[in-house]
């Protein structure tokens, strides 16, 4: 648990840097595949871990429609989603880790990618996270 925290505190200063130098960002997630929220910035804990656990359906959907591609590995890389007041993004971050952003309409969508991949290979080794087991292993 300690370790944990203490790599949360290690992303949130990168997590940060990517919302305040992306003008129209509002939040960032960093969450596992199963939908755990690992790190945030720009919201609180409630709305993370909201956005955690739809975006573990969403990676999983991204997934499927791309096993389907006849030359494709089924890997989920970036999905993007425009709504009504902003977009949302969602980018594979390391072996079992995404990093999800909320932001509003104005949002420079390329900068916003951008940013997106140099934090992902800044920080893509320690957002990786091995899947996790059901119960005490004997």
């Amino acid at each position: 648990m300690i370790q944990r925290q203490s790599h949360q505190t290690n992303m949130d200063w990168m997590l940060k840097d990517l919302a305040e130098g992306v003008p129209q960002t509002r939040n960032v997630v960093v969450l596992s595949a199963d939908g755990l929220r690992m790190a945030q910035y720009g919201s609180d804990t409630d709305t993370a871990d909201r956005l955690a656990a739809a975006c573990a359906g969403l990676q999983s959907l991204a997934g499927a429609v791309a096993a389907e591609l006849p030359h494709g590995d089924g890997q989920m890389r970036l999905v993007v989603i425009e709504m009504n007041g902003g977009f949302f993004y969602l980018m594979a971050a390391g072996a079992g880790a995404y990093l999800a952003v909320l932001a509003d309409e104005g949002v420079d969508a390329g900068l916003m990618g951008q940013r997106m991949r140099d934090l992902v290979l800044r920080i893509g080794e320690h957002l990786s996270t091995p899947p996790r087991h059901e119960g005490p292993t004997a």
